[in-house]
């Protein structure tokens, strides 16, 4: 909650809002004069001539048959390496990272979101997100309940003529894409870790996944989205595997609840304690990095090559950024540390991440250091000289980290997606061929979600607070979280 006598930061709160929404303003003509360059029609032309070879054109509705039981099964176990991304991957490393009276809180929120946003996603998130499209902005209700979303046969879209993944059954697909819609929430946490109240907390999440991740990823990979690849040009924005509707969508409203809810009590003095647990810290992020494998390569959606190289390039890019974030400790605070090592891993996973399907071993070498060098900047001195309280770096990490993964795509693509359409996409602008539309599209659809998720995230968090206070009293905070929202203790001292 902001403090009633801290004027100063009321003001800088509607500032920030103020301008984003703006350029939210500014981009939203020109993205829906983009989107409305896409022919009405599927990509088969209805003046075809007569003969028989633009029949063979026309795609075939995939059956029960289409299913390709390897790619079923890596999609699969996908979903299960993204789940556990989320618990015990998540929750381990911010858990690692908070003091000691507040790790069974951020254990609870990860383990809630797990339950509340798997439900919301079968009940309608999943249909919201990917159902029929209504206008390029939002899916409908027809698949509620996962009602038309079938067990055996693969999803197909008759009026578009494109498929989510014609090897794999509907429902495969569907799980697939919930975990991504369960850890998105999960990594705002990191901003707000040690003073948002519990009930609160729940309703705010459960309206950020419905109002803000379910649209956002519509535009971006629901067929005909007004940012993405799913329509019948084949072009729109690159994002693999979520560098805009994760990362930057999460990182975003991370830096929202950050400034609404303000410092925590002893930020910046120096009185707030160092993370309590390292070695938790350390296998939350070796079970993130592990887990990715499945957020990127299983984005492939079979077991291709295109799968393969998303594995390879998703590893060189923690690799190198792990690397590059050590050295930048080394050269300017003397020393290597533990900290740095795994932040710059997962700083160098979040950026690959939208990169990953379309970029060759030296575009994630690049896209890895550069990352590491941007977010250690933001993190170490940006965030200082700013003074917000954004806790564990979500928004240091996550959301520019997001953003610099974007823009790289447009720089280093080096590969076109075919999404069954008519295979029209770009290039990078350093290889050539399509380069300085895409750059654009790009940045079209980093601004928007930027603008969205910022706006929408600042109205969610006043309303809820209207409701339930959002903020933990002082002396709430001064007790811990683990004890006055749960009455339990990580840690039991025996006399």
């Amino acid at each position: 909650m902001i403090e009633k006598d801290d004027s100063g930061h009321r003001k800088r709160v509607l500032f920030c809002t103020v301008v984003i929404a703006a350029l939210g303003v500014l981009l939203v003509p020109s993205v829906l004069s983009w989107a409305q360059t896409a022919p009405a029609s599927a990509p088969v032309t209805a003046s075809a001539p007569a003969d028989p070879a633009p029949a063979a054109a026309v795609p075939a509705a995939p059956t029960a048959a289409s299913v390709v039981s390897g790619d079923n099964a890596w999609v699969l176990t996908g979903a299960a390496l993204v789940f556990l991304m989320t618990a015990p991957g998540l929750a381990l490393f911010y858990g690692g990272l908070v003091r000691k009276k507040n790790v069974l809180s951020v254990l609870m929120q990860c383990m809630f979101i797990m339950g509340l946003v798997s439900v919301q996603w079968v009940v309608f998130g999943y249909s919201l997100s990917f159902g029929p499209d209504h206008g390029g902005l939002i899916g409908g209700l027809d698949w509620a309940f996962l009602r038309n979303v079938s067990s055996q046969v693969p999803h197909w879209d008759s009026a578009a003529g494109l498929s989510y993944a014609g090897t794999i059954p509907h429902q495969t697909f569907m799980v697939f894409q919930m975990m991504f819609a369960v850890i998105t929430p999960g990594l705002i946490i990191g901003a707000f870790a040690e003073r948002f109240r519990f009930g609160p907390f729940c309703i705010f999440t459960l309206l950020w996944a419905t109002l803000v991740y379910d649209p956002v990823c519509h535009w971006v990979w629901g067929i005909n989205g007004i940012l993405g690849l799913m329509n019948p040009t084949g072009k729109g924005a690159y994002d693999f595997a979520g560098g805009t509707v994760v990362h930057i969508n999460a990182g975003v409203a991370a830096l929202a609840c950050a400034l609404y809810l303000g410092k925590r009590k002893g930020f910046p003095q120096g009185r707030i304690s160092p993370p309590h647990n390292l070695p938790f810290a350390v296998i939350g992020a070796g079970l993130l990095w592990f887990g990715w494998f499945g957020f990127n390569a299983g984005s492939a959606l079979g077991a291709s090559g295109l799968a393969t190289s998303a594995f390879v390039v998703t590893h060189i890019g923690a690799a190198s950024a792990a690397l590059a974030w050590a050295a930048m400790d080394w050269i300017f605070n003397k020393r290597p540390t533990v900290l740095g090592i795994i932040t710059g891993a997962v700083g160098g996973l979040v950026a690959i991440t939208p990169a990953s399907g379309f970029v060759t071993l030296g575009g994630a070498l690049a896209i890895g250091i550069g990352v590491s060098v941007i977010c250690w900047i933001m993190v170490s001195v940006v965030k200082v000289k700013l003074g917000y309280d954004d806790s564990l770096d979500a928004f240091g990490v996550h959301g520019v980290g997001g953003m610099w993964g974007a823009i790289a795509t447009g720089l280093f693509a080096a590969s076109k997606l075919d999404t069954g359409n008519s295979a029209t996409t770009n290039l990078g602008l350093f290889v050539g061929e399509g380069g300085g539309e895409q750059m654009m599209l790009q940045l079209k659809a980093v601004g928007l979600t930027i603008a969205y998720s910022f706006v929408m995230t600042m109205i969610l968090l006043f309303i809820v607070d209207k409701v339930a206070k959002l903020r933990v009293t002082e002396h709430e905070e001064s007790v811990g979280l683990d004890l006055t929202q749960h009455k339990e203790a990580a840690y039991t001292v025996i006399d």
